[in-house]
């Protein structure tokens, strides 16, 4: 059987692809090889980016990462452009739906490597099977209720499916980060390592999963992340509808004040 050629490995600014020998594939998110800063750009890449992982079979498994000792840090929030545009709010409604079907496609286990903070789009990280987080690791929404709009783009649906309703809702309604450790007594994080060594314990654990029969693999993968793929679809469109309308109210109330 044929599968998709490796030139999509290096079509993106924003990550960095690379996969070994046996199939373990490293996404890496970036910006200029540190720490990624979201924008519009990477927005749009990592839609492509997943829906082309998940169609590889050449992938075996695939872990996600950050570079410079973080995983996100921030948003570059005039790279969206005027929000309030329907427009515009449509393409980032129709991508942010988008992306989370695409990851919850993959269709191979997914592991995280958390090193640092991950405090914009954890919902990425939160569609891994499991989750590797250094002790100096932090979660945390800084984009949605603490800048002045609806946690709608799966954030929400993801943290209270792994972490119960009651603690997500706290935790997206206060503008703090949560340590690795909290997140682990959560039962988000799977295992908390030394700092700089998320990544290392990721491919081990990509080791021991190589050695189930591929097909096994492959449905175990199907087959744990149903249920949240079911929330993604039933819920993720209406928050994002919801966050727009929240984003537009920003914007007029900003420009009523200035």
């Amino acid at each position: 059987m044929q599968t998709i050629p490796d030139n999509y490995f290096t079509a993106y600014r924003n990550l960095k692809l690379t996969r070994d020998e046996d199939g373990v594939l490293v996404v890496q998110f970036h910006t200029n090889g540190g720490p990624l800063t979201f924008t519009a750009e990477a927005h749009t890449e990592v839609v492509d980016a997943f829906y082309r992982i998940s169609q590889d079979r050449a992938n075996k498994i695939v872990i996600l990462t950050g570079a410079g000792g973080d995983f996100m840090t921030g948003v570059d929030w005039a790279s969206f452009k005027d929000v309030s545009d329907p427009d515009v709010w449509s393409q980032i409604h129709d991508e942010g739906v988008q992306v989370l079907e695409n990851i919850a496609n993959i269709r191979v286990p997914v592991i995280a490597a958390i090193e640092g903070r991950a405090h914009i789009h954890s919902e990425y990280v939160l569609l891994a099977n499991v989750i590797v987080a250094a002790e100096g690791a932090t979660f945390h929404d800084m984009g949605h209720y603490a800048a002045g709009v609806v946690p709608g783009d799966g954030i929400f649906t993801t943290w209270s499916y792994r972490a119960g309703a009651g603690r997500a809702e706290a935790f997206l309604l206060n503008a703090q980060p949560i340590t690795a450790a909290v997140a682990r007594e959560w039962g988000v994080v799977a295992e908390v390592v030394s700092n700089g060594q998320a990544l290392g314990r990721a491919q081990e654990l990509a080791r021991q999963y190589l050695k189930a029969p591929e097909v096994a693999r492959r449905n175990t993968r199907i087959h744990f992340i149903w249920p949240l793929k079911q929330r993604i679809v039933q819920e993720v469109g209406y928050g994002l509808s919801l966050e727009g309308a929240s984003a537009a109210a920003l914007v007029k109330a900003m420009q009523a004040g200035s």
